[in-house]
């Protein structure tokens, strides 16, 4: 991939041309570096290079500047790097873990609250002055004392959760938004109703794009007042419904969307596949150099150290240069960390081996219009854990399968996703066969221009069957054991990964040849040499 092209002045810590560099970040408040004098040395010794502390929340300084200025020198006499993330904001409940009750939840008074399309009030995540104003004020504060590099967190965002078309509905963004559209008061009812049912009509996407028009004008203020070296973060398969139009951040920081934070969460196969996803999905709109995760743990103590190592492959798969360790404002067990490094040390191996080249493969990851507009956030994702190897496609693909969520299976039932050759697949009952009984032939995807959308149950069963009856041009994993498989042929090489707690044997078929690989429970192989 080409050299990247930063943002103004924002660099990433120790960014020094290279191409390959996997590094390692942790967010932590400054108490939490104060108060342990140790931890910092511990961190270091670990792999991190850098931790982002905590500083500004919608409208409050828990810390003070000079308790900031503090952790800052403590960390630097430990050889990490420093920079800020502001949570800028709010979030719709407490996402910070503050157990002890005194931490701010919720914006000062004098924010407005936000008003959700049934009329509900929430805290957080909507957009109304003095908001961008206090938060451009904090940001020439923090560049006063020293602080040049901030990201904003994903309360940075004007939706309520994934998969929920945001805004704020109140009378003045309602007066708003039918001044700038031209649109009479009486469309009022019809967008609500189209929000309600999911409708991606020109009028909703008016809507979304207004949303979008809010946020992206605050984050350029905000911008301006850091000096340029700001970054977002997104959240899991953030998009236009959330007013997060993602073109509008080229060349800016990116941190990629996740969502399983606990055991319980990430456990199953298609918790990690949907978290694969949606990472995946954000890096089409950033280049790796830019590109961090958000690896987080909330609460703090419920997501295991194995677990949490295994977040890291999924950055490994996505290119994704920057890992950002976070668990709120209470930092996840400090035993954690053995488990961290020689995973950290692993997957920076690997990452060396892979960065810059992309994962090539017949079945295809794609993120339609209709996902980003109107869609529920629960991808069609099981199929990344078939044993066949993917790639991310930005538009539909000339060949191979592409599965679809349930919101751009609709549009292609409805005429209005075009396929260019691949074979659509869907896991609703919007078309007349499924794949198990009628498979499309190997190296085959229908005529361009007239899709063929097959329905397949999104179960490892069905994706086992169907497996089973394609003629693999690529590397693929041979038995019916969940295994993710990316195939890198520009590097010669494959990443394994075994997404299940047990450990197993895998068999490797590539052109006449089969290797086996054993291993552990969430552990990953880099498998070279494929020729």
């Amino acid at each position: 991939m080409a050299g990247a092209t930063f943002a103004s002045g924002f660099i990433p810590w120790d960014f020094q041309d290279s191409r390959t560099k996997r590094d390692y970040h942790v967010c932590l408040s400054p108490q939490q570096v104060l108060d342990d004098p140790d931890f910092p040395r511990l961190l270091r010794s670990s792999g991190v290079s850098c931790v982002w502390l905590a500083a500004y929340f919608y409208g409050h300084w828990p810390w003070s500047l000079q308790t900031l200025q503090s952790a800052r020198d403590r960390l630097e006499r430990a050889g990490l790097g420093v920079h800020i993330v502001n949570v800028p904001l709010g979030h719709p409940g407490d996402s910070l873990g503050s157990k002890d009750g005194t931490f701010p939840l919720s914006p000062p008074p004098h924010w407005r609250l936000g008003t959700a399309a049934d009329a509900r009030t929430h805290s957080g995540t909507s957009l109304h002055s003095p908001a961008t104003e206090e938060n451009g004020v904090a940001l020439r504060a923090l560049r006063k004392s020293g602080f040049g590099t901030v990201f904003l967190d994903d309360d940075f965002r004007l939706a309520q959760g994934p998969g929920t078309i945001g805004g704020c509905f109140c009378e003045d963004h309602k007066r708003e938004f039918l001044q700038r559209t031209g649109f009479s008061s009486s469309t009022w009812p019809r967008l609500l109703d189209d929000i309600q049912h999911r409708r991606n009509t020109p009028l909703l996407r008016d809507w979304t794009g207004f949303t979008c028009d809010q946020l992206t004008g605050s984050f350029r203020a905000q911008r301006k007042a850091s000096g340029g070296n700001l970054g977002i973060m997104v959240m899991y398969l953030g998009a236009e419904k959330a007013g997060i139009r993602l073109k509008d951040y080229h060349g800016v920081p990116l941190r990629v969307g996740e969502l399983m934070f606990h055991d319980s969460a990430f456990a199953p196969i298609k918790g990690k596949t949907d978290e694969l996803f949606s990472a995946m999905f954000h890096r089409r709109f950033v280049t790796p150099e830019l590109a961090y995760s958000e690896t987080t743990a909330y609460p703090a103590d419920k997501l295991s150290a194995p677990n949490m190592a295994a977040k890291l492959v999924i950055s490994t798969f996505a290119d994704v240069r920057h890992t950002m360790f976070m668990s709120g404002i209470i930092p996840f067990p400090k035993s954690h960390w053995a488990d961290l490094a020689q995973a950290m040390k692993q997957q920076a191996r690997f990452h060396k081996v892979l960065a810059g080249h992309s994962p090539q493969g017949p079945f295809k990851h794609y993120w339609g219009e209709s996902s980003r507009q109107v869609g529920t956030d629960q991808p069609f994702s099981l199929f990344l854990a078939a044993g066949i190897p993917f790639e991310v496609t930005a538009r539909p693909a000339r060949d191979g399968w592409t599965f679809l969520s349930d919101a751009d299976a609709a549009a292609v039932a409805q005429n209005q996703l075009p396929s260019r050759g691949t074979r659509y697949i869907t896991r609703t009952q919007q078309a007349p066969s499924s794949i198990p009984n009628s498979p499309p032939p190997p190296g085959s995807a229908g005529n361009a221009g007239t899709p063929q959308l097959e329905h397949c149950p999104e179960s490892l069963e069905a994706l086992f069957a169907f497996k089973s009856r394609l003629d693999a041009k690529t590397p693929f994993v041979v038995n019916n054991e969940p295994a993710v498989l990316a195939w890198y042929p520009t590097a010669r090489a494959a990443l394994l990964w075994n997404p299940s707690e047990d450990r197993k044997t895998f068999a490797i078929r590539f052109k006449n040849a089969t290797r086996e690989v054993t291993l552990q429970g969430l552990d990953s192989a880099l498998l070279q040499d494929l020729v």
